[in-house]
């Protein structure tokens, strides 16, 4: 069975990575494009410089994941840890903090002395 090539709104990772930051912008849906369109903060770009050379770790969560990102991994903040993420194809468009998840499932454990009635009569030990 072949594998299905990846296309972003039709176009190949190729054809994206040939594209330049405003043309892929126009592939973007609307809270995106704007946010591409309004230009790179400067620490966006040092970001993207910096994924060049190597692993690179950030607090910001707001950037959108752009062609030239494919292939790498960033390490980013979740509030507590820096967790890695590594980019994919499929994650063109999105911002890079839906990939690094800020809150946990909550795990509920056994009632502690004095929740119930019943659980008063139990001994400390």
């Amino acid at each position: 069975m072949a594998r299905k090539e990846f296309t972003y709104r039709g176009k190949t990772l190729d054809e994206l990575k040939a594209m330049d930051l405003k043309q892929f912008s126009q592939l973007l849906p609307s809270r995106q494009r704007k946010s591409v369109l309004k230009g790179l903060s400067d620490v966006n770009k040092k970001l993207l410089k910096d994924l060049k050379t190597g692993e690179v770790k950030t607090h910001n969560r707001e950037i959108v994941i752009i062609p030239d990102m494919v292939g790498k991994t960033v390490k980013v903040y979740n509030g507590k840890e820096f967790v890695p993420v590594m980019i994919i194809t499929e994650m063109l468009g999105h911002y890079l903090g839906e990939f690094a998840l800020t809150r946990k499932k909550v795990v509920h454990h056994a009632p502690g002395i004095g929740a119930t009635k019943s659980s008063a009569a139990l001994s400390v030990k």
